[in-house]
């Protein structure tokens, strides 16, 4: 009798970034961002990452950013991965136009001193409370990200779809003893008070997010890098 192969971590995470969407309504002027119905690259080379870094049954602890932008995740279907940082700490080539995040240089330089990408995506997964991204234009004309929680209206629309996410990644077999939140504003009071309803996590951990350290702190880098670590060290 044939054996039936079980799905990997690799495979849930492809099956799911492939029918994540949402349906709803959104508030006027504000577009949704999703990579893997508009752009078959990201699809093509998140999928190569997942399979290279998550072909395993291991669990693993789950990070949670607010939602993807568009030079990162928005290119390239990964949290916190923009196209540099594919090539260079990753050693995955992409086709597609480069792009660079700050977010991405301080995620990676992080996940250096953690001891690589291998070792640390073993341990952990990182994605967003809300799994696709925002747009709007603002007032000289240009586009730029919008965040889930930039205004309630959006928030209000996308709470439900929030929920059915987080739950269905937990399912990819996370530990839900303790969750990593970027950012400890707005990102980990929205987190923290539907944790408290649903009880996804024992306990939530919130770090200062990484782009608010490459804008604002970035001659202080080491010390949230350092941070991060002592934090992560608890799982260990």
């Amino acid at each position: 009798m044939k054996k039936i192969a079980l799905e990997t971590f690799a495979d849930k995470i492809i099956s799911f970034n492939k029918n994540v969407e949402f349906k709803g309504a959104l508030p006027k002027n504000i577009d949704i961002m999703n990579p893997f119905k508009e752009n078959q690259e990201a699809v093509d080379i998140s999928t190569k990452f997942y399979k290279k870094f998550y072909n395993d049954n291991n669990k693993r602890h789950l990070i949670l950013g607010i939602n993807p932008g568009r030079f990162g995740a928005g290119v390239t279907g990964v949290p916190f991965t923009d196209t540099k940082r594919l090539l260079e700490e990753c050693q995955l080539k992409f086709a597609g136009k480069p792009t660079h995040e700050p977010s991405a240089t301080f995620v990676y330089e992080m996940i250096n001193a953690y001891g690589g990408a291998k070792k640390f995506y073993n341990k952990f997964y990182i994605h967003s409370v809300c799994p696709l991204g925002f747009t709007i234009i603002n007032n000289k004309g240009k586009e730029i990200n919008y965040n889930y929680y930039d205004s309630k209206e959006l928030t209000d629309c996308v709470h439900t779809f929030i929920i059915e996410n987080i739950k269905k990644q937990i399912s990819f077999g996370i530990s839900t003893d303790v969750c990593f939140c970027f950012g400890t504003g707005k990102n980990a009071n929205f987190l923290r008070k539907i944790n408290e309803q649903f009880h996804f996590f024992k306990k939530i951990v919130p770090l200062e997010h990484p782009r608010f350290i490459m804008q604002y702190k970035s001659k202080s880098k080491q010390l949230y890098i350092d941070k991060y670590l002592k934090e992560f060290a608890q799982i260990e």
